[in-house]
């Protein structure tokens, strides 16, 4: 496993998304996948699941403070009086005292980012959240995010046909991580010629390509979403290869601005 240090901790490059995990299946997936050794887990106030991610949590038997643990923070829960009650609520949701990463999910206009953002320091100060950070944030909205304190990450839609240029070079310009979800594409990677020859090059999938791709990105996370044991296990399986620059290199010209998540109107380029 790869691990980035970022703001004095280590967190797995990969992780568990559980969007669309519901009920006893997810925490079924999540039993499953800390057994096979992942570390990193990755729900949300909006998913509906944080007392499923939970119970796995418990049910593996892994030790909490081995695992690094994200939750976002609905839009309807920013203005800062709401906030601070909703984290709580996640926090009994999961049983678990504190999360290592809280996020703000979508971005919202009718509600200033600055009192957001000042409300979820709060939330780190008093010790729910090791860190803080956004989700689906476009270049301008992050530096506003910057201004107010240390972020940890970004999480957006990432994969080989969606380029992430601009939100990488400011992540590396203000010192922040990149977490990709949907990082295979819903499966479309499947299905694409460049990935399927580099993968035979290796004797990988395409998915196994793609996933790669984005952890040998210096600044990058990704979180696949994976129910299967046989799905989390082959996510793992790309820790024993490594692409070349120029394999790499025919992976970004992939990039088709094919844009799979956009649930509110985001000027991605500014």
């Amino acid at each position: 496993m790869i691990h980035r240090e970022h703001q004095g901790t280590a967190v797995p490059a990969l992780g568990l998304g559980t969007w669309e995990l519901t009920g006893d299946a997810c925490a079924r997936a999540v039993e499953h996948a800390l057994a096979l050794g992942y570390r990193h887990l990755d729900t949300a106030q909006g998913y509906g699941n944080e007392a499923e991610v939970g119970a796995g949590l418990r049910r593996s038997g892994v030790p909490r403070d081995q695992v690094f643990m994200t939750t976002k923070v609905r839009p309807r829960n920013f203005e800062p009086a709401l906030l601070g009650p909703s984290v709580e609520g996640s926090l009994a949701a999961l049983a678990v005292d504190h999360v290592d990463l809280l996020l703000l999910h979508w971005p919202r206009t009718d509600v200033p980012l600055e009192d957001t953002l000042g409300a979820l320091h709060a939330v780190r100060e008093r010790g729910l959240t090791r860190h803080v950070g956004v989700s689906n944030f476009a270049p301008s909205w992050v530096a506003r995010a910057v201004a107010t304190g240390p972020i940890f990450t970004n999480q957006v839609e990432y994969h080989p046909f969606l380029s992430q240029e601009a939100l990488l070079r400011r992540a590396e310009d203000l010192d922040l991580l990149l977490t990709a979800y949907a990082p295979v594409a819903r499966g479309a990677v499947d299905d694409d010629p460049v990935l399927q020859a580099i993968g035979a090059a290796h004797g990988k999938s395409p998915a196994q390509v793609a996933l790669r791709w984005l952890v040998q990105q210096p600044r990058v996370l990704a979180i696949p979403k994976a129910a299967s044991p046989e799905h989390q296990r082959a996510n793992l399986e790309i820790f024993d290869f490594a692409l070349s620059d120029d394999e790499m290199a025919r992976i970004h010209a992939l990039d088709r601005g094919m844009r799979l998540v956009d649930d509110v109107d985001v000027d991605w380029e500014r």
